[in-house]
This record gives structure tokens, sequence and C-alpha cells, in this order.
């Protein structure tokens, strides 16, 4: 299928690796051109830099104010078409091994910075009269995970903003959705499964053995079965589907609108 982004322009947060890099890697392949942005711009040119005048590299942390100027800035100068907001998680915890600071440091992380940009790129988008939005967060926001205390609780959060503002600016033709993945082999997943490893007093393979086997399917995702479905998400085909939340969990979630 032809994703018609060949002359798009998008902006991808945590491009250097997991999801952000898959879903970066399959916009290039289509001929998009990708603004990135991750906290070592090394790596970025390291994984990137063969698609030479296609990507623009802003190197930074989301949680800093002067990043998201940057991104402003970088929107600002050239049209674009759509923005990928997504980053790590908070640690693991039930709710009594948490205390105040570990609930301030997550909404800074998993919560605030999304509004933030959000609140600066929307608007652009509404006047272009064409947009798309897209949040990676999980599939806790269905179903929340054991020990997952911090990410439970503000990724449903982002949930809550990001239909409110899929809402508000439908209108305009800028849709605003969430992807909700499963257990996928990146990156992220190593710290779940070594929790429960720890948890559970078993070893790290046994515990991702176990996990697989709660799967439907049998296995893990793969960050590039994600990036297809992100990729048509963030293309002119997924027009009329605003303000929904998709799993990509290999069917984990029990719920009829799972």
């Amino acid at each position: 299928m032809d994703l018609k982004i060949s002359d798009q322009r998008f902006i991808i947060c945590g491009a250097s690796s997991g999801f952000g890099e898959a879903i970066a890697r399959q916009l290039l392949i289509e001929g998009a051109n990708v603004v990135l942005v991750a906290r070592r711009g090394e790596i970025l040119r390291d994984k990137f830099g063969h698609f030479h005048d296609q990507v623009e590299i802003i190197e930074g942390s989301v949680l800093y104010s002067e990043t998201l100027d940057k991104i402003e800035k970088s929107a600002n100068k050239s049209p674009f078409h759509g923005v990928l907001l997504n980053a790590g998680g908070p640690p693991t915890g039930t709710p009594l091994k948490t205390d105040m600071k570990d609930w301030d440091a997550a909404w800074q992380l998993v919560m605030r910075w999304k509004i933030d940009l959000s609140l600066r790129l929307a608007p652009l988008l509404v006047d272009h009269g064409y947009g798309r939005i897209l949040f990676i967060e999980s599939q806790s926001v269905k179903q929340p995970l054991p020990s997952l205390t911090l990410s439970n609780s503000f990724r449903a959060g982002v949930v809550g903003f990001a239909k409110s503002l899929a809402l508000e600016i439908a209108k305009h033709k800028v849709t605003v959705n969430v992807l909700a993945p499963g257990s996928h082999e990146t990156p992220a997943i190593d710290r779940v499964i070594k929790n429960n490893s720890s948890m559970r007093g078993v070893s790290y393979d046994q515990a991702k053995k176990e996990m697989e086997e709660n799967i439907p399917v049998g296995r893990m995702g793969t960050a590039e079965e994600l990036a297809s479905l992100a990729s048509w998400l963030l293309s002119p085909h997924s027009g009329y589907i605003t303000g929904q939340t998709l799993s990509h969990d290999g069917g984990v979630i029990s719920g009829l609108f799972g």
C-alpha cells in the first residue's frame, strides 16, 4: 500500500530505539521527511545518517522545555503533517512502595511534556487544516498491569487528554489517537521482565517464557509490526479514525473492546 506520505514531514520523539526508532525508519522508507528527537544525537546520526536530506536531528530530553522549544521552532520553520509522542516509562512498583517524589517524577516523564508539546503543535496543524497526532502508551490503559502503578495511572490520564483534544480539533481534519502496545521485543520490556523475575524468584529467561505463554498468539510482538500500524495511523488513509485507543498486544486484553 502506498501510504501517500512521500511529500510529508513528521516529528518523532524517542527516535533512538524501540518503537520510536522503528516508526521513524518506516516513515523514512516510505519517503517521508522526519525530525528525529532523542537525548543522544550520536545514536540518531549512526542509525539514520544514511537517509541524508530526509532527516533533521534534535538532540535533547523531551522533559526539558529547551528541547520542546527546538521542536516547536522546527515545526514553525517548515510545514509538518504529524507528530509521534513517545518516551520511556516510570519505575515499577506497587502503590504502597511509591512515595510522592515518584509520583512527581512520573507526572513529568509520562504526561506533562506530552500535554505541553501537544498544546504547542496542535494549533499549527489546525491552522494547516490537516494533521496527525499519535501517542504511544501501553496496554495498561485498558487493563492495569501489576506493579506498574505509576504507568497505569498517568498513561490513563494521557488517554483522557488525547480523547478530549481529538474531539476539539476533529473538524479541522486533525486526528488524535493512542496506540496501546503490549509486550514487544524492545529494550523497554526488560525492566518488566526483570521486575517479574525478582518478585517471583525465577530466572530472567523463565520470567520471559511465562510472559509469552500468557500471550494468546504465543509470542511477543516486534517493533516493526507496531510501526506498520503507526505509520498507517500517521498517513492520510486514517482520516476517519480519531479519539481511539488501539491495542497491539497479541490478544492479551480480555475485554470486549480490547
